[in-house]
């Protein structure tokens, strides 16, 4: 099998910058820059936009100077203009050796747009391919609206090509700018093309309008393209490009007879620095980089993991620097659990697991996320429960309102019998215990409420503001000091069951 290489052009940050709403500064450019070409190994980088602002000068020249130094500038592409060679003084300032010289690909554009003949046109290419031969700059040309221009004005596509297999470029470049091609029209547009022009390089650049990017892309490989353009994360105008993750993985995956030289570890990392740095976020369920895509929830898939990798595909999480979750929540059963305990290197026996997992249930069920940091908390929580239950909290409102003292109302039962009692404090959970208080100092065999003497709150580390939330307080009567946990995803909510539990440890 004959294996053929395709060059990787990175355009996010010249398209990708596009996103509405988007703006790299130079030292994010640069060390994107870097990143793309050092790291993760795309053969090509297209920057910027030729004479867009002062900023973007001062961008291109921050990067074509680290290029240069470091053997790369021939990598660095520059989008220009047929302008009576405006772009490529430019580009002369920036330093820049590649122009991607945007050209008219449909007979639509180049009349309704330039107002121009065909003539005219390539007429002005050629000066401008001629300019940026004298001051040794190389050229590539973008054909805009390549697409429809294939669709409705083919003769003039074929006339261009014609014209351009005559000019000293070095690649011709088919982008699908509105994003309406269909994988078969992208196979057969491209095949066409190739067949006629076998030994001119053509890049192929689709949009994601209808989500048929990655698609798109695997039948213009197929059909012979010589190289392609991707955005990581997809960035883009409109529905964005074709993704950069998505295509590498199916490339390499489906694609055996085709060879490329991006580095698939670094996809994860430079996807989220981009993110960071775009303020455009990851969708969770993007695939190779979003959030949850390695992530099983069913309890049945992590069981069949269990039994030998069941849930498995080529797929892998550590391909792209990353790891296999299993979620905990409503779906969650015994085999989830048993995967997450394993990576804390914890063990349960049998009864315990089901107690663990009834309350992760519980908690899904309120729509909690559970993480694994959340479990030692969980267990403990769980497990902590060596009294008989005889007093239960029913139900409280707790007020805390500007200018007026907190306050609870509460209904709790203790041994079958149910009181209910109104007080203030300090703060809410000082109104709770006051309220708590006053029903048994009313409970005629009375019992004297332990001392409070330490009350610590804590959430798993790198936890957000979501999370569960565990209160360890500590009591202290004449008799002994004492500690009880309480678990919820509010903190006054869990200070209240760890009292729960105090009430039910001193009736017991």
């Amino acid at each position: 099998m004959a294996v053929k290489r395709i060059e990787i052009m990175d355009t996010t940050l010249r398209d990708g910058e596009q996103t509405s709403s988007v703006s790299f500064s130079a030292s994010e450019k640069l060390t994107i820059a870097k990143l793309l070409l050092e790291e993760l190994k795309v053969d090509r980088i297209e920057i910027a936009s030729a004479r867009v602002s002062e900023g973007e000068l001062q961008a291109v020249k921050d990067v074509t100077e680290w290029a240069s130094e470091n053997n790369y500038l021939n990598a660095v592409e520059v989008l220009t203009f047929v302008d009576k060679g405006v772009s490529i003084k430019w580009m002369l300032e920036a330093g820049a050796k590649v122009q991607n010289l945007l050209t008219k690909g449909s007979l639509n554009h180049l009349t309704h747009q330039l107002k121009k003949t065909p003539n005219q046109h390539f007429k002005e290419i050629k000066e401008n391919i001629d300019f940026a031969n004298v001051n040794d700059i190389v050229t590539n040309i973008y054909l805009e609206d390549w697409s429809n221009g294939m669709r409705n004005s083919k003769a003039y596509v074929f006339e261009f090509l014609e014209f351009l297999s005559t000019q000293p470029v070095k690649r011709i470049m088919l982008p699908d700018t509105l994003g309406v091609l269909t994988p078969q029209e992208s196979f057969d547009f491209v095949k066409e093309i190739k067949d006629k022009y076998p030994s001119l390089h053509f890049d192929f650049h689709a949009h994601n309008d209808y989500d048929l990017g990655v698609s798109n892309v695997m039948e213009a490989i197929k059909a012979g393209a010589d190289g392609l353009h991707l955005t990581i994360n997809g960035m883009g105008e409109r529905a964005g490009n074709a993704p950069m993750a998505s295509t590498i993985a199916v490339i390499n995956d489906f694609m055996p007879d085709i060879k490329i030289g991006v580095n698939e570890t670094f996809l994860y990392t430079i996807s989220k620095l981009v993110e960071t740095f775009s303020g455009v976020m990851i969708p969770s369920n993007k695939p190779v980089v979003g959030a949850n895509v390695f992530t099983q929830t069913a309890g049945i898939h992590a069981d069949g993991d269990n039994k030998k990798n069941l849930y498995f595909s080529d797929l892998l999480p550590e391909r792209f620097g990353r790891k296999r979750k299993y979620a905990l929540g409503k779906a969650s059963g015994k085999a989830n659990i048993q995967k997450n305990l394993q990576e804390l290197g914890l063990q349960l026996n049998d009864e315990d697991l089901k107690k663990v997992t009834q309350r992760i249930i519980e908690l899904g069920d309120k729509k909690q996320v559970v993480s694994k940091e959340d479990l030692p908390y969980i267990i403990s929580d769980v497990l902590d429960r060596t009294y008989e239950e005889k007093v239960k909290v029913n139900s409280y409102v707790l007020t805390h309102s500007k200018g007026l003292k907190p306050s609870t109302t509460v209904s709790i039962s203790i041994e079958d019998e149910t009181f209910e009692e109104h007080a203030q404090g300090d703060g809410q959970f000082d109104a709770f215990i006051n309220a708590i208080r006053s029903v048994f100092k009313k409970k005629k065999a009375a019992i004297i409420l332990p001392d409070l003497v330490d009350y610590a709150v804590r959430i798993p580390p790198g936890s957000r503001s979501d999370a569960l939330c565990e209160t360890i307080i500590t009591w202290k009567n004449p008799e002994r000091e004492f500690k009880t946990r309480g678990l919820d995803c509010d903190q006054t909510v869990s200070a209240i069951k760890a009292t729960e539990k105090m009430l039910n440890i001193i009736v017991s």
